[in-house]
């Protein structure tokens, strides 16, 4: 009996949506040597060629379309197919893995992601980091249910997924308790020339904020710049300089940190979302998610 290797089947079809090896090699987290050895045997293993090169990009052979075609369908009855046992009765707790974005702000994802363990139908969640692309990437080969980010799926992402916007918040600007006093008085005047711990320049809320302290001519001194929201917040416990975070955790950064209010603006808003590979949420667990998000975390 033949047998098809149904990795090199996703590899396959990874590079034929993304239209390179050196893009699907990306995607997957992969090598290039690897993706291109795998499609290799796929193609000596089905005795025919599928791909054909032109300029830059590989598009389909003829047989690569027919290819292509039953994996379209093979992947999409896979995720039906688990859709539908996560949702069947069983002794064990339904499980939820989790994308986290790598900038979202991890008291958000916190509060996100606690109403799912806690409620009457307990859910067991499993959370991997990473970049949002390479996350959402993996929504199609089923690695993970949901992926939690401050952006929507990108539009050069070329697996189909849906983005469910969870909600948004202002900014709360931060400090420590004698900092915030001085800063307070004159906010957000007072932000001009101050030091600040600000996201790093490839995240959404910096970019945002630069467009705000444009707008407000505001240059506050970039003492540092972190990637990590968790590890700003962190530094900014430290007291002498201001730092940003969502006003939908204020609190929890106020006790958490030490740390007291310089100021608000709803002018910068930061947006969540989950992304799934279903355009209708029906895993309880991204279900608890989305209410959470609408009652609690952003109402």
């Amino acid at each position: 009996m033949e047998w098809l290797n149904y990795h090199h089947l996703l590899y396959f079809w990874t590079v034929a949506r993304e239209g390179s090896i050196s893009r699907a090699a990306d995607r997957l987290g992969l090598s290039q040597p690897t993706i291109s050895a795998q499609v290799k045997m796929l193609e000596s293993a089905l005795g025919e060629r599928l791909f054909q090169r032109k300029g830059r990009t590989l598009v389909l052979t003829d047989v690569g379309r027919i290819v292509d075609g039953y994996a379209d369908e093979i992947f999409t009855v896979g995720r039906e197919l688990l859709e539908t046992l996560k949702g069947r009765p069983s002794g064990r707790a339904p499980q939820l893995t989790v994308g986290v974005a790598d900038a979202m702000p991890k008291l958000v994802v916190s509060r996100l992601l606690r109403p799912v363990m806690e409620g009457s139908r307990a859910v067991q969640i499993i959370c991997l980091e990473g970049h949002p692309d390479q996350l959402v990437a993996q929504l199609a080969t089923h690695t993970l249910d949901v992926v939690i980010s401050d952006t929507p799926a990108a539009p050069h992402v070329r697996v189909k997924v849906f983005s469910h916007l969870l909600g948004e918040s202002g900014i709360t600007f931060f400090a420590g308790a004698s900092a915030a006093r001085r800063y307070a008085r004159r906010f957000p005047r007072s932000l001009d020339r101050a030091p600040a711990l600000l996201p790093t320049l490839n995240t959404a809320l910096r970019r945002a904020l630069e467009q705000w302290f444009q707008s407000e001519d505001l240059h506050p001194m970039v003492a540092g710049e972190f990637e990590d929201s968790a590890l700003l917040s962190a530094f900014g416990e430290a007291g002498r300089a201001v730092f940003p975070a969502p006003t939908a955790i204020e609190r929890e950064v106020r006790r958490n940190y030490r740390v007291a209010v310089v100021g608000r603006t709803s002018a910068v808003r930061q947006r969540y979302y989950a992304i799934t590979a279903e355009r209708r949420v029906t895993h309880p667990g991204v279900v608890a998610i989305t209410s959470a998000a609408r009652t609690k975390v952003f109402a």
